[in-house]
């Protein structure tokens, strides 16, 4: 593919150019970058309704909002993150002086995903420019009409050796990952991760892996059991469910479990009514293989509520299902759908025990009042973010990294975060040359004494 090649080229002369360095340089890009996403509004809208029918409300604040707020909040902070930050300086180099200096990695390459193609492919590269790299986009080929719209934004907005956006398959994700780059920026599932992880491994090359993982969702019987069900079950069903952050399963207490699940069914009427085929606040899934493995893993347990599908329109009922074992296909991948399994569990060791039997999720959602129930399950489970008492809300904080542990994911970004991830903190000691310290210098004779002292 020569319009790669020719791509990675011409970005590479442009960094060597240093031009991407310069602060003011790097706050028009990314002023460019808000202006052109306020001028496709409509059209970024328009294109996630088209792939996923995803509803106005949800695609503004997915697609959108989350994306402006990431650059005003990032645009503000720039000048201070770029400057040099003095750290200490140990004793034993006294008059020495010690600094990071925040530098830009080079080229590097950001691969989208498309349950949520313009978050997943603008929000990194935000922090990418930020930084001061060059960068090449590639957003994800199923969702069609965003990748375009994605492709056309990067083309009309940015010059090609700045920043590139290069559409296609596999095929053409292979002939990237070929390449070397100077980082890479995934988000996906953990089969494709691992194969980027892999490519990158021959070039050395640092990754950042967003994946998922089964979320569970804790929740202990001294809650109000009305509302952490509605919480649930917004998470779990904005975009047909598919959503890395989305709960997986719920363990409740057996001692609330018929409440939770008449909760949770009436909270489902409530959001989309009746039939919720007919609601215009409820999505689609993807294309017609998402929509059969979906509908596969239906063959588990007892379905409590939903349960419906129309082929045609590649449309799934929100569905929750209980009595499920934990080798059923339901609990044995990420469900990515509008699927939740409902698990009881008779003690809280009990409970924890079967979470900590699981690789570490993406994200984990506890519901209790009691602080020291908080603190004993955050003491003793592992996850990439935790939210207690409401869900997904922990990602919309810039202040708080997002990123998984383990088989979820690797790296991390938002905010400072974003930036961090795609700077190299060069560490810098500045020595005066009134020091006059023959200690470390041969001949060593009787001055290991004295440097046992100083160290």
């Amino acid at each position: 593919m020569d319009h790669i090649v020719e791509t990675l080229k011409a970005q590479r002369d442009f960094y060597s150019k240093a031009k991407t360095r310069r602060v003011d340089f790097r706050i028009n890009q990314l002023k460019k970058l808000r202006n052109a996403v306020k001028k496709h509004e409509a059209e970024i809208i328009n294109a996630v309704r088209k792939d996923l029918r995803k509803p106005e409300f949800e695609a503004w604040y997915s697609e959108v909002g989350t994306i402006l707020y990431e650059l005003k909040y990032i645009r503000k902070k720039l000048r201070s993150w770029v400057r040099p930050q003095k750290v200490r300086t140990p004793l034993v180099l006294l008059g020495s002086k010690s600094h990071l200096y925040p530098e830009s990695l080079g080229q590097v390459l950001i691969i989208g995903t498309w349950n949520y193609p313009f978050h997943t492919t603008l929000y990194p590269l935000i922090g990418a420019m930020a930084a001061g790299n060059c960068a090449v986009l590639k957003p994800s080929e199923v969702s069609a009409s965003s990748s375009n719209l994605i492709s056309r934004i990067i083309q009309d907005t940015f010059e090609p050796e700045h920043i590139a956006c290069i559409e296609g398959g596999p095929e053409t994700a292979q002939a990237l990952l070929s390449h070397r780059f100077d980082h890479i920026f995934f988000t996906g599932g953990e089969g494709v991760g691992r194969k980027v992880m892999e490519a990158a491994a021959k070039h050395l090359t640092p990754v950042t892996l967003e994946m998922g993982g089964k979320n569970p969702v804790l929740v202990e019987p001294d809650v109000p059991v009305s509302l952490a069900a509605k919480r649930i079950g917004w998470g779990k069903f904005i975009n047909a469910g598919q959503t890395c952050l989305a709960p997986d399963y719920v363990l409740v207490h057996q001692s609330m479990k018929k409440e939770f699940l008449e909760e949770l069914k009436t909270c489902l009427h409530e959001f989309y009514g009746e039939d919720p085929k007919d609601s215009p606040d409820y999505g689609r899934i993807i294309n017609r293989k998402h929509f059969q493995r979906v509908m596969n893993l239906m063959n588990s347990g007892c379905i409590a509520a939903g349960g419906w599908a129309i082929p045609e329109e590649l449309y799934i009922s929100p569905t929750i299902i209980t009595d499920v074992k934990p080798q059923d296909p339901i609990m044995q991948e990420e469900i990515f759908g509008p699927l939740i399994a409902v698990m009881d569990y008779q003690n809280l060791d009990h409970a924890l025990s079967y979470i900590n039997s699981k690789p570490k999720p993406l994200c984990m959602y506890v519901f209790t009042k009691r602080s020291r129930v908080r603190d004993s399950i955050l003491n003793s489970t592992s996850a990439g973010s935790v939210c207690v008492n409401d869900i997904i809300l922990q990602t919309t904080v810039l202040t708080l990294p997002f990123g998984g542990v383990g088989k979820s994911g690797l790296g991390c970004y938002h905010g400072k975060y974003s930036f961090d991830t795609f700077t190299h903190h060069k560490s810098v000691l500045r020595r005066p040359f009134f020091i006059r310290n023959n200690l470390l210098y041969p001949p060593y004779k009787g001055k290991l004494k004295k440097l046992r002292r100083l160290i």
